[in-house]
């Protein structure tokens, strides 16, 4: 063991042993320091989690939406440049869709209505993988449910539920199957029927459709099929599945950055709080550091004693509260914070949400924490060790 690193162990073991000596006063400062590494923490594990989920559930969706835009503003695209896309090398299929909002008035609450061909999409068959039930395209009138919609309608055992059309006539539609609580992201707020039968709830024509899904064959060839695509028909607006996946993470960063932001306060009082007790030296530790003094140390020891008081407690709080905001995401769904990054609707999906913590968060929680607080101790560790050692006397 060299000289230097039993000097230091030696600094660390006699550190220690003064915190232990105030340990309340030290208490209280890693017990709020912890509470704003929890809030920090919190964000960044739960932003990382929602984006791996939505990368997983987005891994098997339509390569390409195609939708036809007027005045800036989307309308129904007609199902005759379906026709227009066949001479496009690397589409594997393309599938009209129909989708739209229905309010609830009596709820509140907006439900997204969507109806497609099952049959006609590549590995559509999968879709019963995540419906508990059977996807309604067996005979007209069925609907598949996301689990905040079943909820929301207090349907209390019942099968069927109406929707009013725009002509204000009721659609009886029948319960087929509920959405698989691992899809809460996506479908929480989902009702899936057959494609007549939604176009029938939005009286929409037998020509139209809100948009196309093109499955294309090769996923590496993405972008050059969608500029193709955007070539033959320029009055569409045309959307990859790498675009929607930034989209998530941009809408989940933004939210994220903007409430840790919001955060600043706290982190700005707490280096405020560290400044002070680490300036405010009391009679007893004065004449501690004078007594040292006396027996030999140099201002550099005291200074490095300083710094290792200053890394344990950093080290405790910052262990503290990143493993608090892990078991937070993990057992209670990031229930505090999860409104802000999902946001306010009626319909919140409910999550099982498995913590995605990388060394890249861990980096940045202690970036945004730790070095602040290690930054507010410096000088005044720094006049701590020019205590003169007629302090040991006074």
């Amino acid at each position: 063991m060299s000289p230097a690193f039993e000097k230091h162990l030696n600094l660390l073991d006699y550190a220690l042993s003064s915190l232990w000596r105030r340990k309340m006063k030290n208490l209280g400062i890693i017990t709020v320091f912890a509470g704003v590494i929890f809030l920090v923490a919190s964000f960044q594990i739960l932003t990382s989690s929602l984006t791996s989920i939505a990368e997983t559930m987005l891994a098997k969706t339509p390569e390409i939406v195609v939708q036809k835009m007027s005045a800036g503003r989307q309308e129904s695209i007609p199902l005759s440049y379906l026709n227009r896309l066949d001479g496009v090398f690397g589409i594997r299929a393309a599938v009209p869709r129909i989708w739209g909002y229905y309010f609830d008035e009596t709820s509140g609450a907006n439900y997204t209505v969507m109806g497609v061909e099952r049959n006609a999409m590549p590995e559509g068959q999968r879709l019963e993988m995540v419906i508990d039930g059977s996807y309604p395209d067996a005979e007209p009138g069925g609907a598949a449910l996301g689990r905040e919609v079943a909820a929301n309608m207090n349907l209390a055992g019942r099968r069927t539920f109406s929707l009013f059309r725009p002509d204000l006539s009721l659609k009886t539609l029948r319960i087929t199957g509920i959405f698989a609580e691992s899809t809460n992201l996506l479908t929480g707020d989902l009702l899936v029927t057959s494609l007549d039968d939604a176009r029938d709830l939005f009286a929409i024509p037998d020509n139209l459709a809100t948009d196309l899904l093109v499955y294309v064959t090769n996923p590496n060839e993405i972008s050059t099929i969608a500029k193709k695509i955007a070539a033959r028909l320029p009055d569409t607006r045309v959307l990859t599945r790498p675009q929607i996946l930034k989209t998530y993470k941009v809408v989940f960063g933004w939210r994220s950055g903007f409430a840790s932001i919001c955060l600043l306060a706290a982190l700005a009082a707490f280096a405020i709080l560290a400044w002070d007790k680490a300036s405010g030296l009391s009679v007893e530790e004065k004449r501690e550091i004078g007594i040292l003094k006396v027996l030999g140390w140099q201002t550099t020891d005291i200074l490095t004693l300083r710094y290792w008081e200053s890394l344990t407690v950093a080290g405790l709080a910052f262990l503290i509260g990143c493993t608090a905001a892990y078991f937070h995401v993990l057992f209670l769904e990031g229930s505090l914070f999860r409104p802000v990054l999902l946001g306010w609707s009626v319909i919140h999906p409910s999550l099982k949400i498995l913590p995605v913590f990388a060394a890249g968060d861990v980096l940045l929680i202690f970036t945004l924490s730790v070095l602040p607080y290690l930054a507010a101790t410096v000088i005044p560790a720094w006049r701590c060790s020019t205590i003169s050692p007629d302090a040991a006397v006074k």
